[in-house]
C-alpha cells in the first residue's frame, strides 16, 4: 500500500496522500505536506459520509469521488474499497491528470489487498 502512495506522490502537482478508513482512521500515508493526516482522515471520512448519505436520499449511485478545493490546495477524496483514498495536490494542478492517476491508484490497491 505505501509503494502505491509514494508512486502516486511522484505525479506532477501531488504534494501527498493517504488511505484513510471509513471512520477516518489513517490506514496508510505518505503526507509530503505541512497538513496532518489525521486532521485530512477525519475530514475525508466526514464529508463522504454525509455525501454518501445524501446519494442514498436522491437514489443515485455511490459516491466514487469528492474535490475540494481551497485558497492553496486541492484535495481529492475517492472510494477505494478498502478505504477512502485521500490526495492533496497543489492549486493550480492538472486536475485530468490527477484524476487518471487516482484511478490508476486505486486499481493497484484493490489488487494489493
Amino acid at each position: 500500500m505505501y509503494e502505491v502512495l509514494s508512486e502516486l506522490n511522484k505525479t506532477p502537482g501531488i504534494t501527498g496522500s493517504m488511505v484513510v478508513g471509513n471512520d477516518g482512521i489513517v490506514i496508510a500515508a505518505d503526507m509530503g505536506t505541512g497538513m496532518e493526516g489525521e486532521t485530512v482522515g477525519a475530514l475525508a471520512a466526514s464529508i463522504t459520509t454525509t455525501i454518501q448519505k445524501s446519494l442514498v436520499r436522491l437514489n443515485t449511485r455511490p459516491l466514487s469521488q469528492v474535490t475540494v478545493e481551497a485558497d492553496d490546495a486541492k484535495l481529492f477524496f475517492s472510494d477505494a474499497g478498502i478505504g477512502i483514498l485521500v490526495v492533496t495536490a497543489e492549486k493550480q494542478v492538472n486536475i485530468g491528470l490527477i484524476r487518471l492517476e487516482i484511478k490508476n491508484a486505486i486499481g493497484r490497491l484493490k489488487v494489493a489487498s
